[in-house]
Order: C-alpha cells, then sequence, then structure tokens
C-alpha cells in the first residue's frame, strides 16, 4: 500500500492550504462573530475548482479523484468549518448525486452552474420531526396535471445553504407505503412559488453557514424535476449521504488538525513555571493525544476515498470515518482548549470555536449512534433498527 501523494494530489492540497490561510482563515472569527460567511467566497471557490472536484468535465466540473477531494476538504476545514460545509453539500451531496442520478438533461441543467459557484445546492431530507428516523418524512408531493407535475407541501430543517442555495435536492412521499417505500427525489429551484426559506440562527457552532427551515406550500414540481425513479429516493439520499460522511469526516480532520496547530503555537509561546509550557510532559501529552487523533482520522478517511476511486464498496467505511472523526474532532479541539487554559474559553484564540464547529460533526449527516447502528448491522448482519 503507497500513503504517498501524487504530484497532482500535492499541489491540489498546497493550492487549497493557501487559499484556507489566505482567503478564510483570517476572517473566521469576524464570520463566527456575525453569524455569516462572506458570500463572495463562493465565487472564489468556484474558481479555483473545488465545487467541482470529482465531476466529469463535460459537464462544467474539475475532474479529479476523491482523495483530492478529500485533501481539498480537508483545508478547508482546518481554516473554517463553515465554509468547508459550503462545498460539502453544494458538490458532495447535490452535484455529485446529480452526476449520478440525473437524466442528460438535469446534468446539464445544473452540473456547469454549480461546478462553477453560480449556483448552490442544498439537500432537503431532515424535517422537524425527521431527523435520524429519515424514512418516517411527511412532505409529500401529490400528483397533478394529469401526471405532468407534483404538488409539494411539507417542511424541512437544520438544511445547510438552506438560505443561499439555488436549487433543492428534495425528498418527499409520493407514495403511501411506511416507512422509506415512496419517497422520490426531485431537483426544486429554490425560487419556486410557494417555498419560503427561514435563516437558522444563535447555532452552537458552524454560526457562520446559512442554515435553514425550508416551508413548502403548494408548491409546483414539473415531473421531469425527479431525480431517479419514482419511489426510490431513498436509495439516492443513502447514497449521497454514504459518500457524505466521507467529507464530514475529512473536515473533522481539518478541524482536528487546526487544533494541533493552535495547541503547538500557543505552548511553544505561552511561559509558566519558568519555561515554555510545551516543555511541561502533561501538555505534551495533551498534544500528543490530538496528534494521534489526526493522524488517525485521516488514515481512515483517506481509505474511504481509496475505495471509491477503486469502485469498492465503502458505505461501512465511511460510516467507520465519520464516527471516529468527529468524536475525535471534539476531544482534539477540547484538548486544544485545555493547552490555552483560560485563554481557550475567549474567541481572540480559535480552540473555542474549533469546539463549538466540531460538536455538531456527531449529530449530522447521521449522529455517531446512528454509525454505530450501521457499522454493528454491517458485522454481524442484523438490523438494529
Amino acid at each position: 500500500m503507497n500513503l504517498e501523494l501524487s504530484e497532482e494530489q500535492t499541489a491540489v492540497r498546497r493550492l487549497a492550504r493557501d487559499f484556507a490561510d489566505r482567503e478564510i482563515a483570517p476572517y473566521a472569527a469576524d464570520w463566527d462573530r456575525a453569524e455569516s460567511v462572506d458570500r463572495s467566497i463562493v465565487k472564489k471557490l468556484g474558481d479555483l475548482g473545488f465545487l467541482g472536484l470529482t465531476v466529469p468535465e463535460e459537464y462544467g466540473g474539475s475532474g479529479g479523484d476523491h482523495l483530492s477531494y478529500c485533501l481539498v476538504t480537508e483545508e478547508l476545514g482546518r481554516g473554517d468549518s463553515s465554509v468547508r460545509g459550503i462545498v460539502s453539500v453544494s458538490l458532495g451531496l447535490v452535484a455529485k448525486t446529480v452526476a449520478a442520478w440525473g437524466s442528460e438533461e438535469q446534468k446539464r441543467e445544473w452540473l456547469p452552474r454549480l461546478c462553477s459557484g453560480e449556483a448552490l445546492g442544498c439537500f432537503g431530507l431532515t424535517e422537524p420531526g425527521a431527523g435520524s428516523d429519515a424514512g418516517s418524512l411527511t412532505t409529500r408531493a401529490v400528483r397533478s396535471d394529469g401526471g405532468g407535475a407534483y404538488v409539494v407541501n411539507g417542511s424541512k430543517m437544520f438544511i445547510t445553504n438552506g438560505t443561499w442555495a439555488d436549487v433543492v435536492l428534495l425528498f418527499a412521499r409520493t407514495g403511501d407505503e411506511p416507512g422509506h417505500r415512496g419517497i422520490s427525489a426531485f431537483l426544486v429551484p429554490a425560487d419556486s412559488p410557494g417555498l419560503t426559506r427561514r435563516e437558522v440562527r444563535g447555532k452552537l457552532g458552524l454560526r457562520g453557514q446559512a442554515t435553514a427551515e425550508l416551508v413548502l406550500e403548494d408548491v409546483r414540481v414539473p415531473a421531469s424535476s425527479m431525480l431517479g425513479p419514482e419511489g426510490k429516493g431513498f436509495p439516492v439520499a443513502m447514497s449521497a449521504l454514504a459518500k457524505g460522511r466521507m467529507s464530514v469526516a475529512a473536515g473533522c480532520v481539518g478541524i482536528a488538525q487546526a487544533a494541533l496547530e493552535a495547541a503547538v503555537s500557543y505552548a511553544a509561546g505561552r511561559e509558566q513555571f519558568g519555561k515554555p509550557i510545551a516543555g511541561h510532559q502533561l501538555v505534551q501529552e495533551l498534544i500528543a493525544d490530538i496528534s494521534v487523533d489526526v493522524d488517525a482520522a485521516r488514515l481512515l478517511t483517506w481509505r474511504v476515498a481509496d475505495l471509491i476511486d477503486r469502485g469498492r464498496p465503502f458505505a461501512t467505511e465511511s460510516a467507520t470515518a465519520k464516527l471516529f472523526a468527529s468524536e475525535a474532532a471534539v476531544r482534539a479541539a477540547g484538548n486544544a482548549l485545555q493547552v490555552h487554559g483560560g485563554y481557550g474559553y475567549v474567541d481572540e484564540y480559535p480552540a473555542g470555536k474549533l469546539l463549538r464547529d466540531a460538536r455538531v460533526m456527531t449529530l449530522y449527516e447521521g449522529t455517531s449512534q446512528i454509525q454505530k447502528l450501521l457499522i454493528g448491522r454491517a458485522r454481524t448482519g442484523v438490523s438494529a433498527f
């Protein structure tokens, strides 16, 4: 097994790191306080090709492999995970899903715009009453106009990019079957009449990210907007989330790496008991724990990318990477805060923000408990649901 990056991957990583250091990290604290990222960042991400990674060039994408995508996602997460989320959702959950499941017309309509940053996508699965149990969603799409359209009613909650998006990858129930059967996927323009977006503010972390509640009241959607076969929307969602968990894991590696860099820098400059605290064994222990978590999370994430690029099954490995990396990011940020002492508790230093941003990673795209259920079912062959 060769874990050395290729020249192309090294160049992509360097490009992403330089971009994060120049265009993201210097503004992350201000964006966090304002609860809003500067929207001009979207065009910059598009210009560098970061919103089109792994999407075929014939549809306006940047091409490339999934490891390169992880390298970019990690560096964006190191700079500010609120920016990382823009890419993870618009590209990772929406554009990649359109590329995998969309008709030729849908690909031509949406992928060039999504990959350039001209348009953003959001993933409309979670509802106020349906989080981990996504199969119980109640948003309903009813046939109209002799089958030529659907009328959609319902609501979605905690939707990343929700107030910025130009298209919603929306999941709604089109049949009467219980559970996940009868759910279909649609590409719904965000400016459709009857679709209202309300920003969610006051979040613990990812405060700069545009998070919204979507309310759909008699929204008319052409039948041609259905993504994939009718009644097969749940497999569409699950396939998107399987790859999306890799993206979240990569972003968590970035958070943990930022925690490591912040802890080492602070420990080298802070003196107590007559010497830099980096010279104290228990501080070194905290830093060593962060370093081990970074390396382990990164390797688990790279394994998922390698499996995808080789066309091998990856869902269990993706759940494993997401579980470990998200919990590791929380530990790493907590340890970095401990190294900073009281200064870690104020937002002049990055440790507190890293901890707040890391905490949600254990919740979305499947909680840590859901990941354990997925891993346990895969290893035993017995469903715990």
